[in-house]
């Protein structure tokens, strides 16, 4: 097979890739082997979808938790102010006032101190799981991506590539209805390694379309999913600074309210994360 310019003057550059066009220098190959080894220790974690729904439950679990204990050291902080400014009925406001910010004060250092393992603790343990789930991240980039590691290497849809190898646009575009139809995720992924073999302009389908009425769904729940198990994480932290510190930081706080209307953007419904654990599990 010829490749560039043909015998009778033509060109195929168009449907045959240039196998021997002029090579990279030496130290550019060495700069892309280098990004290469970079980019498969980045990527060298692997969670599934499940594995990515129970990381984010536990998340939930995690700062349920921390809410809960934060709530019982704020009641007590809480408790000590009016305690102390009942006992100064008989002073002035001025004088009152700074004899409770310094009583008030001296209490949260004191639960700080006692309580500063425990939140550390379920701290560390939101960080852990952000860090396993956007780990993964990269897994995850889009529906084309997932679809196309779906049943990979299997007997079936080697099987279909061969049958559907010499199909035109016209039975291509038929058969890639009928895979959205039927949610056949196999015949979707042949379909799609099919028209990559094309030309764009010539390809009869949108892959991309395909992919996201396959596992689109299933794709927009792990990217929010890994988006809130990030977002907890942050909270989280930013909780416990604002406990240490009795102040509440507002630009952190507009930070994770941006957060929040980016998961919601992505408009998957992550309510019930035991039946999408237990539907997966099945599938």
């Amino acid at each position: 097979m010829l490749i560039g310019p043909n015998r009778d003057g033509g060109d195929d550059d168009a449907a045959v890739p240039r196998l021997f066009s002029p090579g990279p220098s030496r130290d550019a190959e060495r700069k892309e082997m280098d990004m290469a080894v970079k980019n498969a220790a980045l990527a060298s974690n692997w969670l599934s979808a499940t594995d990515l729904i129970q990381r984010l439950g536990r998340a939930r679990e995690n700062r349920d938790q921390y809410a809960k204990m934060l709530a019982t050291l704020e009641g007590q902080v809480t408790q000590r102010r009016t305690d102390v400014e009942r006992s100064l009925a008989d002073l002035s406001a001025n004088e009152r006032s700074k004899i409770v910010t310094r009583a008030v004060n001296g209490h949260r250092a004191e639960l700080r101190r006692k309580s500063a393992d425990a939140r550390v603790a379920l701290v560390r343990e939101a960080g852990r799981l952000r860090d396993e789930a956007t780990a993964v991240r990269v897994h995850y980039q889009s529906a084309m991506q997932c679809l196309m590691r779906e049943s990979l290497g299997s007997e079936r849809r080697s099987r279909l590539l061969g049958q559907i190898a010499n199909s035109g646009p016209t039975e291509l575009a038929s058969l890639a209805s009928y895979a959205a139809s039927t949610k056949d995720k196999e015949l979707g992924a042949a379909l799609c390694t099919r028209i990559s073999m094309l030309p764009i302009h010539d390809r009869p389908f949108s892959a991309h379309e395909l992919a996201d009425t396959l596992v689109g769904e299933d794709h927009r729940r792990v990217t929010q999913a890994i988006m809130e198990t990030e977002r907890i994480a942050i909270e989280t932290l930013h909780s416990d600074s604002a406990f240490e510190t009795g102040r509440t930081n507002l630009t952190r706080n507009l930070q994770t309210a941006i957060m929040r209307r980016e998961e919601e953007k992505v408009g998957a419904d992550l309510s019930d994360l035991d039946a999408l654990t237990n539907n997966n599990g099945e599938e």
